[in-house]
């Protein structure tokens, strides 16, 4: 669902897909086009909608494990950890060519961030507000980046950011028993092991009312809305839905697919202006994992 502007959403004919990652960008004048990737069970990679920076050229890429897309850029996980990467790098977003080990991807809008099997976070691109400071996190389960901040998931549960405190998307202090975050521009969703769901941050198109939410086992944070996957199958939805990107009552029976080793699930849906929308389940014992975004 949402703008297709770019033809962002034409992967109707994408078969034998595992994994998908939208491109993901904060809401502005200037902004509105983006890209989608796919991720097939044989490991090479499709790509469709705006190429203005080659984001979109991942034809040649094979032996890939996970994908993650972001604003004008496309990562690539590769099974012996390391990472490819196209699209814009100027602000140094594509600078991940040293990174090695890595199990968990994440792209922002203007930076990029992992985890590797240590549990180590790495981060590259831009840092003015400090969105890139996670060099003494430890024992990682997931990472999220968002517009100017990015969220870490422990092992313990427990929830760290970092970036810019504006907005309130860190105020993940107090979090506990959380297995899945999710960051969206300006602010922070998470999901505890009971099903309810945490958020924090911007609220202006009612993006973190989901304190109603139960059975929730993934969650998904886009620029100006969230969704929330049900164990049923559902989805629900809230916050800005200008472009159709919250008409989701019609989905039932959404299984989203599962890593032949340590589990994680994940479904991309995108809109208009923001367009990366990843429904994420993490559990944090598990750091390897299929199919990030």
């Amino acid at each position: 669902m949402g703008n297709t502007a770019a033809a962002e959403c034409r992967v109707e004919r994408w078969e034998d897909v595992v994994a998908v990652a939208a491109g993901n960008v904060h809401t502005a004048t200037n902004t509105g086009r983006s890209h989608t990737v796919g991720l097939r069970s044989d490991g090479t990679v499709l790509a469709t909608g705006w190429n203005g920076d080659g984001q979109c050229d991942v034809a040649g890429w094979r032996g890939v494990t996970a994908v993650a897309a972001g604003w004008r850029r496309t990562l690539g996980l590769l099974a012996n950890g390391r990472v490819l990467a196209v699209g814009r790098s100027s602000e140094g977003q594509c600078d991940v060519q040293s990174w090695r080990e890595m199990v968990v991807l994440s792209c922002g809008d203007w930076h990029s961030v992992g985890v590797r099997s240590d549990g180590s976070a790495l981060a590259a691109g831009n840092n003015r507000r400090r969105q890139c400071a996670v060099e003494g996190w430890r024992d990682l389960a997931a990472i999220s980046a968002g517009y100017l901040h990015t969220v870490g998931l422990g092992a313990d549960g427990r929830a760290v950011a970092t970036g810019d405190r504006a907005t309130g998307a860190c105020e993940v202090d107090e979090w506990e028993d959380v297995v899945a975050l999710d960051a969206g521009s300006h602010h922070t969703v998470g999901v505890t092991a009971s099903g309810r769901v945490l958020a924090t941050g911007d609220n202006s198109f009612g993006q973190c009312e989901v304190g109603d939410w139960r059975d929730i086992v993934a969650v998904a944070a886009g620029s100006t809305h969230t969704l929330g996957l049900r164990a049923n199958g559902t989805v629900v939805t809230a916050g800005n839905n200008a472009d159709r990107q919250c008409e989701v009552d019609a989905w039932s029976g959404v299984q989203l697919p599962q890593a032949s080793g340590p589990r994680r699930r994940e479904l991309t849906c995108r809109h208009s202006r923001a367009p990366e929308t990843s429904l994420r389940s993490f559990h944090p014992e598990n750091r390897s994992s299929r199919g990030l975004a």
